[in-house]
């Protein structure tokens, strides 16, 4: 009778497993289909591809496209000059990383729940507005005949014109801010989340002691919240060189491009501007590869140094 009870959980336990491996089927389906059954373009980089004509028909070429990444010296140059913007641009945007977790510390500390909310929500839309929207919004701001210089030419400053987009100086600064602007209410979200979760009895004998407001934040919120910051910067050096094509295409023109073309645009220019599919295709597995390193490489320093990890 005992061995019939314990037959019968176990057939409900590993019910009750297929069952929840049922929710999730949905989401792996997905996973598959999205970023494992697109691998199969990779095979392009193998062949001499012409537009119009199917991947068996084309000339097979085998590492030819990678040699030429190297190997050939106008291509080297290019590409060293698009790795040195795009590192560039992100080596800088690192340092603004603490930006969104101190806003969330700074915003929870606002005892007007009104107020918190309607601040927590204009921050957290300009992430929904796409970077072509966003780049017409700068244009009529800081455009040559925008707000900025229209004002200055009515103070009788027309020789103080800025050229906030349309100049070379300071691309990567300026790229950067824009993109602290559009994402920081969004990239809060985890770190407010993350402080509604912290042990509020930890506050409680630290007011108790005497701890005023700053010193909660210095020696309880911001420890907490550490292990949450370095999680995300390891997921965030994983996508080290995936810098997107839409800020940059926006923006880019003739007079920034060779300070703004990182190397999501430069595949895009070399794929869809040149027909050079192949070759572009190339560049974007060497791109995966180098951020599949990157991320490992900052996942295990972390295990070993602070004990925290994606794995």
């Amino acid at each position: 009778m005992k061995k019939k009870v314990v037959d019968a959980k176990s057939r409900q336990r590993r019910w009750n497993d297929f069952k929840l491996f049922l929710y999730v089927l949905p989401v792996v389906a997905l996973v598959i289909l999205f970023s494992y059954v697109p691998l199969w373009g990779w095979s392009f980089a193998f062949f001499q591809y012409k537009p119009g004509r199917s991947l068996m028909n084309s000339q097979f070429v085998g590492l030819d496209n990678f040699e030429a990444l190297f190997g050939n010296v106008v291509m080297r140059k290019n590409l060293i000059r698009v790795l040195k913007n795009t590192f560039g641009i992100h080596l800088l945007g690192y340092l603004f990383t603490p930006l969104p977790m101190m806003f969330a510390i700074l915003l929870s500390e606002v005892k007007t729940p009104k107020f918190r909310k309607v601040v927590q929500s204009l921050t957290t839309l300009p992430n929904f507005i796409s970077w072509v929207i966003l780049f017409s919004l700068a244009t009529s701001l800081f455009g040559s005949n925008g707000l900025i210089n229209t004002v200055f030419k009515s103070l009788g400053h027309d020789s103080q014109v800025v050229t906030f987009l349309t100049s070379d100086d300071h691309v990567w600064l300026t790229q950067v801010i824009l993109q602290q602007w559009k994402s920081l209410g969004w990239s809060s979200i985890i770190y407010f989340a993350a402080i509604a979760g912290l042990d509020q009895q930890l506050f409680e004998a630290a007011m108790v002691d005497g701890a005023g407001r700053w010193k909660r934040i210095w020696y309880i919120t911001i420890p907490q919240l550490i292990p949450t910051y370095f999680v995300l910067l390891i997921m965030s050096i994983g996508n080290f060189l995936n810098t997107g094509v839409d800020q940059y295409l926006a923006f880019g023109n003739a007079l920034n491009k060779k300070y703004i073309e990182v190397l999501d645009l430069y595949v895009y220019n070399l794929g869809v501007g040149s027909g050079q599919i192949s070759f572009s295709v190339a560049v974007g597995i060497m791109k995966s590869l180098v951020a599949f390193v990157l991320f490992f490489l900052a996942n295990t320093i972390s295990k070993k140094i602070r004990g925290t990890s994606v794995f």
